[in-house]
């Protein structure tokens, strides 16, 4: 019985020595909290705001150049595709799942994306959310609701948009899915 204990002992004995002390063991934190989204949706908003600026001030590749850090700062694109349909856009180029196709959108010039006129670059003095509802589980969370652009001549369009998102490694909140569209209006 001694010598079938010390056999069953000993390989537990070494995996134990093998695991690393649970002091050298990093936990993050990667539940999401409402303030976490609000905070985000808001940086969303000055962001967009900002790149507008940017191109005012010093044209487009002012802009480019702030949208390229919005986009590595506020997006998942680094972790895998990120889902991104945005509000303006057509077949066959409608989902931007790539870094590239956002950063056309946001400000275009890519001849990639011939279509695309940049929508940051549309002059919007005042971006707001109406969240109709979060849905946070943990490590993730996703929004629905309104935003509301105010144009230059003081006109608002409204777009129906859906954000979700995760916490990277080090803890910073990334849009990973991005649905903007106009409402639906009957004819």
């Amino acid at each position: 019985m001694k010598k079938s204990l010390a056999l069953i002992c000993l390989p537990v004995a070494l995996l134990a020595a093998a695991l690393p002390a649970q002091a050298d063991v990093a936990v993050a934190n990667r539940a999401i909290s409402e303030a976490d989204v609000l905070a985000a949706q808001k940086g969303w908003c000055q962001a967009l705001l900002d790149i507008g600026a940017a191109n005012a001030q010093g044209g487009q590749a002012a802009a480019k150049a702030l949208a390229e850090k919005v986009i590595d700062t506020a997006y998942g694109y680094q972790m895998g595709p990120v889902l991104f349909k945005p509000t303006l856009t057509i077949a066959p180029q409608t989902f931007r799942t790539t870094r590239a196709g956002a950063l056309s959108y946001f400000v275009g010039g890519d001849p990639a994306f011939p279509k695309d006129e940049g929508f940051a670059l549309k002059g919007w003095t005042r971006c707001e959310v109406a969240n109709s509802a979060l849905f946070i589980a943990g490590d993730s969370a996703s929004s629905q609701g309104n935003v509301s652009f105010t144009g230059k001549d003081g006109k608002v369009t409204t777009v129906d948009k859906t954000w979700s998102y995760v916490k990277d490694d080090s803890g910073r909140l990334r849009i990973v899915v991005h649905h903007s569209s106009l409402p639906y209006a009957p004819r």
